[in-house]
């Protein structure tokens, strides 16, 4: 089975790369699933419903995953509950809309989706690993692919969570900080892990603001409002090969698409290459 994975979308100019991008992407690579971190997709903080079932219906994307934006956008909430398609991050306290996670048909057969978030440097939620145990168990009943979206701001909880799962998940791929990472390998026991999967968003922007906001809060460390940036964006995702008999990962290989619109594919075996599709 193959899995795509679309990094952290950040604001139309995101929103408009992976409309463009995905069914192309999908189309050339044979993907049989699509998996899209959408929690910055609605001006740049949280999602809507509109925007939802616009990746749904537009940009063929089977799973939406959230993380600590989840909740930018009140309208967001009665939706959680409703669409089965959207994840939130399951390790978020009993009462919260939504659900963490799903068992979802593929073309390929049966897929685990999980959306998980850290806690260093982050919200005092839940145990994430803790929660893991859980939901691997349970979703290992139906169905051995388990992809992980872990949402966190410490590379070292990234890490230190794909050990933890390593040989129970097929995949786990960190989103957040919106910058992909040089670091994508088959851990010991066959799970496929990724620090970050990177942004998909304005490539003239300081991880998807405007640039003339930023610098100045580094500045003189005053309240600033971010707004997206303007410009052409680029798409930043990973794919992911899973043998479905034993959900363990073959490759997995880190996917940039700049806004010149050619594709630079990385991967443990090869080195990037560009140009495939001039």
């Amino acid at each position: 089975m193959r899995i795509l994975m679309v990094g952290d979308v950040v604001g139309k100019p995101g929103r408009l790369a992976a409309q463009e991008w995905i069914p192309r992407l999908r189309s050339k690579y044979a993907v049989d699933f699509v998996i899209v971190n959408g929690e910055n997709a609605a001006a740049g903080i949280g999602i809507t419903p509109d925007i939802a079932d616009t990746f749904f219906d537009r940009s063929e994307t089977d799973v939406v995953t959230l993380g600590n934006h989840a909740w930018g956008k009140r309208d967001i909430f009665p939706y959680l509950e409703e669409e089965s398609r959207i994840l939130r991050p399951i390790n978020y306290p009993a009462g919260a809309p939504g659900r963490g996670w799903g068992i979802f048909q593929s073309s390929a057969g049966k897929v685990g989706v999980v959306s998980l978030q850290g806690r260093v440097f982050m919200e005092n939620i839940d145990d994430p690993f803790r929660a893991a145990d859980v939901v691997l168990s349970e979703i290992r009943k139906e169905t051995k692919v388990i992809f992980i979206d872990f949402h966190a701001e410490a590379t070292s909880e990234k890490i230190a969570f794909g050990f933890y799962v390593d040989g129970r998940a097929s995949a786990v791929v960190g989103t957040h900080t919106h910058v992909q990472t040089a670091d994508a390998r088959i851990l010991p026991k066959g799970t496929a892990f990724l620090t970050d999967v990177g942004m998909t968003g304005p490539v003239d922007s300081i991880i998807g603001m405007k640039r003339e906001i930023v610098i100045p809060k580094f500045l003189n460390a005053l309240p600033a409002r971010f707004e997206v940036a303007d410009g052409d964006a680029q798409l930043s995702a990973v794919l992911v090969d899973i043998d479905i008999e034993s959900g363990i990962a073959h490759s997995i290989e880190t996917i940039q698409v700049p806004s010149h619109t050619d594709i630079r594919l990385a991967s443990q075996q090869r080195p990037v290459t560009s140009g495939l599709f001039e």
